[in-house]
């Protein structure tokens, strides 16, 4: 195979085939310094963003000219990538268990025993576009030089060189290119390493691939001027490759035994005849065979549209994605400005004339197709004729599947053009030009002549309904590895990282929305399973009778978990005990005066203030001292603090001896630990026992009053609840803290719960703590629900939750298709397997539906699940 290329400097290619390519690379990703270039969108997008994506590749494609092409290639992905993706931002110095691993190997090794073997890929477009100097003299050298090199092979002379002016006129056209591109999707120049990957990767189709990212940070290939020239290195080694169309290889069980063994053509090979493997013209396919091996490559050729595509479902190049094999696809594109591409309408227009005057003279009559062509040709002409600056598309589109037998290679491009054909387009595999069409694919090459009969016209905003230079992608870059991207036929993991969102002036601040059994607490689980284990904190506050999230954390972060149980009464969560200072002053005189109902600024609310201070001054302070000073205060003062002090003793007693308040004022339990960067790493604290007054009964005082005393009592010990989640997460802003909140409706029916949920949401980001919320309907997480950066969507089958659902994702609520995925399309209920199924927002706005994945680990599969009998 001869390789295209004579020189590659910075992202300029001098080809074999003549001619100079600025090749680029779209949606590039983080630049060299790890800055993100744009926000990737999802597979699911609201109509008003697609009408602007959409607009804008118009205008890209318009501001085009000449020949480009267009490469939508399919890198392959190997296991390692994900894990180093995992491991990306983890201090070695991190939290370690008893063994001396850190928690997070086991997470990475799981995901790599969970996509090991899979057959994965991450879509990459590259747009490479043939430059035209303006001086005659640079375009007369390009043109000799590549003459030059097709014929300095075979008379051993070495190649014309090409000089430091050329180089200069072409570099200056690439940036004219560059300026007309901006505004349009974002790019950035390709490397040279990646321009030979595009050629490596072409060739290994089918094969263990050379990997895009180590392209991608590679210095490699490039040429450099020296003398006044530029120096290359030898690409000769690329094609070092056998390409046979329709080629067998016994040995790897794709066709029969061989009969006639012993006879041999002049050619050295055997008569197609002599083989048990049929017509050559039944083997439409590439045989691909290099140092790596033997591939199998199908070309299929676009040889026809429907004239008429509905606009939800034009977006060809797009559902690509959906099928379970990869699939590149090359684009030649001329555009043709619009003055010109009438004039061919209009000698076509003519041509008919003559057609319908030919079969005038027929007893038959005109075809009907005649008038079908008359209409197009009409609507094609007054659509060029609106806007000076439209053009016409015609473009030759290749798609290109592979496998690593032949069978395989031929059951996938049969697949792919039944799929299209379904669709109304039709795909040939032509005999005959599997090699033609395969040097297509190649940068650099010139299109082959025989391809120019598959050549479709469209105007320019019709071809970019077809969505080839869309990428989608859900998820973060980096984090843990949440799940399976649905809307990619092929294995494509999902990975998100609530704990670096900060660090991008982004929230971390989660909402899961979904019905009962959707798999909202599994998802909540996994995420702050990830937090402690990569090095953050995790505080979960669990109202479950079952106490689901203390017997989770027990097994999940065993060693390095703290229970504080509202009803067994374990620990102390005394104020005074807990904080030293104002802030232990402030949090217990705050509880008991809403604990004992008392007016801040009334003689009852002196008296308290005084009997703390004093409490909080002693050698030994604590809620019981409280007690103590204010029956102290009853026996020694006088009037109306005496009644006050008398009072306020007593109705401190009826509380104590309560059972949910022994946490409070027991001084002989331990006190809890609030330096969790220290002891622990995740932090449950359960309520079961604590019931709440009614939601109405805070807007009226004199019925709040009238609650029973285990309401008022769980009222303020949730209070204090509140202070500890607060004041562990915003305690240490370098250390990532999770406040895990799951049914959040409990919690947010009492003013003191709202205001944890308002704090954090507003305030979070800057101390490094974010929110993690579930709940059944998204009017459940409260007016600030629209802070939260992350979002996803479970199960609803109620359609009017799943369209407020939808619209707390981003989607729009009014979107049939969408709501009958909600409510019947994700998790559909006794379907085993298909579990866990969301649509997840990201802070990068991508929205998509993934299904997340429990990893094989013991300690989290043991506990992760509360179906009754599946545990």
């Amino acid at each position: 195979m001869r390789v295209p290329i004579r020189h590659i400097a910075g992202h300029l290619l001098w080809s074999t085939h003549g001619g100079v390519w600025a090749v680029y690379r779209l949606h590039p990703g983080p630049d060299g310094q790890g800055r993100r270039e744009e926000s990737v969108r999802g597979t699911h997008v609201p109509r008003a963003v697609r009408d602007e994506h959409l607009s804008r590749i118009t205008h890209l494609v318009r501001s085009l000219s000449g020949a480009p092409r267009l490469f939508g290639l399919c890198a392959q992905v190997d296991p390692g990538e994900v894990a180093l993706r995992m491991i990306e931002g983890i201090e070695p110095s991190a939290t370690v268990r008893d063994d001396g691993a850190h928690p997070w190997v086991e997470n990475v090794e799981a995901a790599l025993d969970l996509l090991d073997g899979q057959e994965m890929h991450r879509r990459t477009l590259w747009l490479a576009i043939p430059l035209r100097t303006a001086a005659a003299g640079p375009r007369v050298a390009t043109s000799i030089g590549a003459v030059w090199a097709e014929l300095s092979p075979a008379l051993g002379v070495r190649p014309v060189p090409v000089g430091r002016r050329e180089v200069n006129a072409c570099q200056e056209q690439a940036s004219r290119v560059e300026a007309a591109l901006a505004g349009g999707v974002a790019f950035r120049p390709a490397r040279p390493a990646e321009v030979v990957w595009m050629v490596r990767h072409a060739v290994h189709r089918g094969l263990s691939e050379p990997l895009l990212t180590e392209a991608e940070s590679s210095s490699m290939y490039g040429a450099h001027l020296r003398e006044g020239v530029l120096r290359s290195p030898g690409y000769a080694d690329l094609g070092q490759v056998r390409l046979q169309e329709g080629g067998v290889d016994p040995a790897a069980g794709d066709v029969a035994e061989m009969r006639g063994g012993g006879q041999v053509g002049r050619s050295g090979r055997k008569a197609w005849w002599r083989l048990n493997s049929g017509s050559p013209l039944r083997r439409r396919w590439l045989q691909v065979e290099s140092e790596a091996g033997t591939g199998y490559q199908a070309q299929l050729a676009l040889a026809e549209c429907p004239p008429v595509v509905h606009e939800d479902a034009a977006d060809l190049f797009a559902q690509l994605e959906m099928l379970d094999f990869p699939v590149d696809y090359t684009i030649d594109l001329t555009l043709v400005a619009a003055e010109k591409a009438r004039e061919q309408v209009r000698r076509k227009k003519n041509e008919l004339i003559d057609q319908a005057d030919q079969y005038d003279a027929r007893p038959t009559g005109m075809p009907s197709s005649l008038a079908e062509a008359a209409r197009d040709l009409g609507e094609l002409d007054a659509r060029l004729s609106r806007t000076s600056v439209e053009v016409e598309v015609q473009s030759v589109t290749v798609l290109t599947v592979w496998g690593p037998t032949a069978g395989v290679c031929d059951a996938r491009a049969r697949a792919l053009a039944a799929v299209l054909g379904g669709a109304d387009y039709r795909a040939v595999r032509p005999a005959g030009l599997q090699e033609a069409l395969f040097t297509l694919g190649l940068p650099g090459t010139v299109r082959p002549a025989a391809a120019r009969e598959f050549t479709q016209h469209q105007v320019s905003g019709d071809w970019a309904l077809g969505g080839a230079f869309t990428t989608a992608e859900v998820g973060d870059p980096n984090g843990m590895f949440l799940g399976i991207d649905l809307d990619c036929g092929t294995t494509r993991p999902v990975m998100i990282n609530v704990a670096d969102a900060p660090k991008q002036d982004a929230s971390a601040s989660m909402g899961v929305v979904g019905d009962l059994g959707a798999g909202k607490s599994v998802l909540q689980k996994l995420i702050a399973e990830s937090v402690w284990a990569r090095g953050g904190c995790a505080i979960c506050i669990d109202r479950t009778p079952v106490r689901e999230w203390a017997t989770f954390a027990r097994s999940a972060a065993k060693g390095r978990v703290q229970i504080i149980d509202a009803a067994r009464a374990e620990v102390s969560i005394d104020p005074l005990r807990m904080f030293s200072g104002p802030e232990g002053r402030h949090y217990a005189l705050s509880y008991l005066t809403l604990q004992l109902g008392v007016g801040p600024m009334s003689t009852n609310g002196e008296v308290l203030h005084h009997a703390v201070g004093q409490a909080a001054a002693s050698d030994a302070p604590s809620m019981h001292r409280v007690l103590t000073v204010l029956e102290e205060m009853a026996a020694g003062e006088a009037g109306r603090r005496q009644d006050a002090a008398a009072t306020l003793a007593g109705l401190i007693r009826v509380v104590a001896t309560n059972a949910l308040t022994a946490m409070v004022f027991d001084p002989g339990l331990p006190p809890v630990r609030l330096d969790a960067s220290s002891t622990s790493d995740m932090i449950v604290i359960t309520t079961t026992g604590l019931t709440l007054p009614p939601k109405a009964a805070f807007d009226k005082p004199e019925v709040l009053l009238q609650q029973p005393l285990e309401a008022l009592i769980g009222r303020a010990v949730l209070y204090l609840i509140a202070a500890i989640a607060r004041q562990t997460a915003f305690e240490d802003p370098a250390r990532f803290t999770a406040v895990v909140l799951d049914e959040l409706y409990w919690l947010t029916s009492s003013a003191e719960g709202t205001a944890l949920v308002h704090e954090i949401l507003h305030d979070g980001r800057k101390h490094g703590a974010g929110l993690l919320a579930g709940s059944h309907d998204a009017t459940e997480l409260g007016p600030d629900r629209g802070l939260m950066a992350y979002r996803a969507l479970a199960r609803t089958a109620d359609r009017e939750r799943a369209r407020r659902g939808l619209e707390f994702v981003g989607l729009d609520p009014d979107d049939a298709e969408l709501v009958r995925l909600v409510t019947s399309g994700l998790s559909p209920v006794g379907q085993r397997g298909r579990e866990g199924e969301f649509l997840l927002t990201c802070p990068r706005q991508n929205t998509g539906r993934v299904k997340t994945v429990i990893p094989r680990i013991d300690r989290i599969t043991s506990s992760i699940t509360t179906t009754p009998g599946r545990r």
